[in-house]
């Protein structure tokens, strides 16, 4: 990773992490006749707990790498960034679940329902769902139809047609056979849509023109998927320390993955070629998508 990526990446991660305490603060509630920050608390405090554990940012990063490479710096990309992040925590809240993937580490930490308790980590990924999209309607400005487009892209990209049906995918295809088109698919949605939904979000709010939406969402795809086949590659070449969760987790439940599918080899090749697609698409943005460039270099060269 280049220094000047390494900064760029450094400001985004920590822009964002100072922008989500302010945006999932416990204000109480107008909805009580007294002041109800007390008794939620807890809910807060664990909410906070999972939005807050590090974490890569790269979804986040890819809102304010989209605003640059289209020369674009409006106001609103902090709040488009904590509710793409907002979802994306709740959707691991969830993932370590008993009734799901059942893990006990998440980056290093306890899990939200080992940390507190099964109920509460239920609410935190309730609260962090509905905060998100809080966020959106409330955007600066009077784009009301630009926010409503929003609104529609990332429920859509977070529902039963992406995120969470690919969820639903992946816990039946325990113990199963799945080929490659149908393995891609299961990714596309649970990981990809979430990462795909962030460049066009932003791509909406800063008005690109529809040539550029297209390519960025060429670019989004390659990384969407480039994105979990590195995720099954560092599965079985790290260890739990570095990834900061269980390491060999989804072989141990029997889930497929692209190396066992395509073996490690095969799963890196298929990696690289997704980086190379991503740079086509990219080939009539000028150095203002360098950082795009380079986060899709890093996707498929990190460790954890």
């Amino acid at each position: 990773m280049n220094r000047e990526f390494s900064d760029f990446l450094a400001s985004c991660q920590q822009r964002v992490q100072s922008a989500l305490p302010e945006r999932m603060q416990n204000t109480g509630s107008e909805f009580a006749d007294i002041d109800a920050s007390t008794r939620l608390h807890t809910l807060s405090e664990a909410s906070l707990y999972s939005l807050l554990n590090g974490g890569k940012r790269v979804r986040a990063t890819l809102v304010y790498a989209v605003a640059q490479a289209l020369g674009s710096n409006v106001e609103g990309l902090d709040d488009i960034a904590c509710a793409i992040e907002m979802v994306h925590a709740y959707s691991l809240v969830h993932d370590d679940l008993p009734a799901m993937d059942n893990d006990n580490l998440r980056r290093g930490k306890p899990t939200c329902h080992i940390a507190y308790d099964e109920a509460t980590a239920i609410l935190v990924g309730d609260a962090l769902q509905a905060r998100a999209f809080e966020l959106l309607a409330n955007l600066p400005g009077e784009q009301d139809s630009t926010k409503l487009a929003l609104i529609r892209q990332l429920s859509a990209a977070a529902g039963p047609r992406g995120m969470v049906g690919g969820q639903a995918i992946d816990l039946a295809a325990i113990n199963q056979q799945l080929d490659l088109s149908a393995l891609q698919t299961m990714h596309q949605l649970k990981t990809g849509a979430l990462i795909r939904v962030a460049l066009s979000m932003t791509a909406s709010w800063c008005e690109a023109r529809p040539d550029q939406i297209t390519k960025l969402d060429e670019y989004g795809k390659a990384i969407g998927l480039s994105f979990q086949v590195q995720d099954d590659i560092i599965d079985i070449e790290s260890n739990t320390e570095t990834l900061g969760k269980t390491q060999g987790a989804d072989q141990a439940r029997n889930k497929p993955t692209f190396p066992a599918l395509l073996g490690l080899a095969g799963a890196k090749a298929l990696a690289e070629e997704l980086h190379q697609r991503a740079l086509t698409a990219l080939s009539d943005f000028d150095k203002r998508a360098d950082p795009l460039r380079a986060l899709s270099h890093y996707i498929i060269d990190r460790q954890y």
